[in-house]
């Protein structure tokens, strides 16, 4: 109590005079913000998770992006990182993760997949990467003495085994 953060659970509470007056503020800036931690929220760093939502205020501020202003809902230090993520990072508002985007987004327009970076990343990831949409995820999913044969995993190929057809 009265040690300048607002702690939450019981300590957030009428008997307790919200935390000795430390939660007055977080209450009216935050009032359906329910974390287990209140005093992290706008504390300078991205916590993520439940703190990075609408009700918190995206964790008080720090988890808007200060070149992207609009773009909600991310962790600000994976904005332009030199990867493409997906989802919320791939928008407009995100600046297509910070310019990361825009050659995956070029290349691949119909390609819907929730981590991008993994396209053409030398791995064939299969499943929702092996298609005809983000070109076999980038290429890793075409063998390459069969250059025709798409759809499959390379190294099941010649792995002496008969895999069907």
């Amino acid at each position: 109590l009265r040690d300048g953060k607002c702690h939450g659970g019981n300590y957030n509470t009428k008997e307790c005079g919200y935390d000795g007056g430390d939660c007055i503020q977080f209450n009216e800036d935050f009032p359906n913000c329910n974390v287990h931690s209140p005093f992290r929220v706008g504390d300078g760093d991205c916590d993520g998770g439940e703190y990075n939502t609408e009700e918190c205020g995206y964790d008080g501020g720090d988890c808007i992006p200060k070149s992207y202003t609009d773009c909600k809902g991310v962790i600000p230090n994976l904005i332009q990182d030199g990867k493409c993520h997906g989802g919320n990072y791939n928008t407009k508002e995100c600046g297509y993760d910070g310019g990361d985007c825009i050659q995956f987004n070029e290349d691949f327009p119909n390609c819907n997949v929730h981590s991008p970076f993994r396209v053409g990343d030398g791995i064939c990831d299969g499943g929702e990467f092996n298609t005809e949409e983000c070109g076999y995820d980038g290429g890793d999913c075409i063998p390459k003495s069969y250059t025709d044969c798409k759809g499959v995993i390379p190294n099941l190929i010649q792995d002496g085994k008969c895999h069907g057809g």
